[in-house]
């Protein structure tokens, strides 16, 4: 079984695209969103949800009006101005909290509870070409990365449970903590990058994460023939820095045409982009097994 990972130095890319599309292709895959602050890929894969789960993660803390002695210390130790005071009263905004727990620890009554707080919801869900796993954080919630991790887990404990040959990642953009919660301990990683100035800045930075975790990194340059001038630096500095370019995908107005009809450009005809696809997923498969 190997995990490849689908990512981008900058959102934007056709990652999800690319995602997608092997989806179709491969067999015997599990799939994975792991953008999980703003995923899309279930807007191509319309998965239905089979089984969902809250994600706990932190804390919050939450004052007992019936037992506050209403002293005021807690808003006074409060480095992040989550308590409010009214007519007498003390409540804690829970999106200003941090859950750092100082006012717990020093409530003169023990009247601040500290429970777990809910910060999103993962999904085992079916989709037309296998299980996907996928999650949504809540609005403004925190730790994204433990959430990605959680993500990542469930898919390969159902990957081996079925005996499957892949588990494809929808990686999130960037170089942040869940890129590289979705990235440590893959087998490689696959980064789609555009023929711009800050398309070719940011594939070097996520290029640099993927080396310092010592993980095989692939390349694809989309929609390279709006700019091959841009495409040629791109790849030779890709290059430079020890990654392989196994692909151009040309602009294919029928990659939007997939999208509007919910589907991958692969399903949808045998144009310039699926063309370049297929080449670039026999490519992988050949390299990774």
């Amino acid at each position: 079984m190997k995990e490849l990972v689908i990512i981008s130095g900058k959102g934007g890319t056709g990652k999800t695209s690319v995602t997608a599309s092997f989806a179709a292709l491969a067999k015997n895959a599990v799939l994975v969103d792991c953008d999980v602050d703003a995923a899309d890929l279930h807007l191509i894969l319309n998965p239905q949800i089979r089984k969902r789960h809250d994600f706990y993660s932190g804390h919050e803390a939450v004052i007992r009006p019936a037992d506050c002695a209403a002293c005021g210390l807690c808003k006074t130790l409060c480095r992040f101005d989550a308590i409010q005071e009214s007519a007498g009263t003390f409540q804690i905004d829970s999106t200003s909290c941090e859950g750092c727990g100082i006012c717990v620890a020093f409530c003169p009554v023990k009247a601040i509870d500290f429970p777990d707080r809910l910060c999103g919801e993962w999904f085992q869900s079916q989709t037309r070409f296998g299980m996907m796993v996928h999650a949504r954080l809540g609005i403004g919630a925190e730790n994204s990365g433990k959430l990605v991790s959680t993500v990542r887990n469930q898919a390969k404990q159902f990957a081996q449970a079925i005996q499957a040959d892949w588990i494809l990642v929808d990686g999130p953009p960037g170089t942040g903590c869940p890129v590289i919660a979705s990235i440590t301990g893959a087998d490689a990683v696959l980064a789609v990058t555009e023929p711009t100035l800050s398309g070719k800045h940011d594939l070097l930075r996520v290029l640099e994460l993927a080396r310092h975790f010592k993980i095989p990194a692939f390349v694809c340059i989309n929609k390279w023939d709006i700019n091959p001038e841009m495409a040629e630096q791109t790849e030779a500095v890709a290059t430079a820095v020890g990654a392989t370019v196994l692909a151009r995908i040309p602009y294919d107005k029928s990659i939007t045409t997939a999208q509007i009809n919910g589907q991958s450009v692969v399903e949808l005809n045998d144009g310039p982009a699926s063309q370049s696809i297929q080449t670039l997923w026999e490519k992988l498969c050949l390299t990774l097994q």
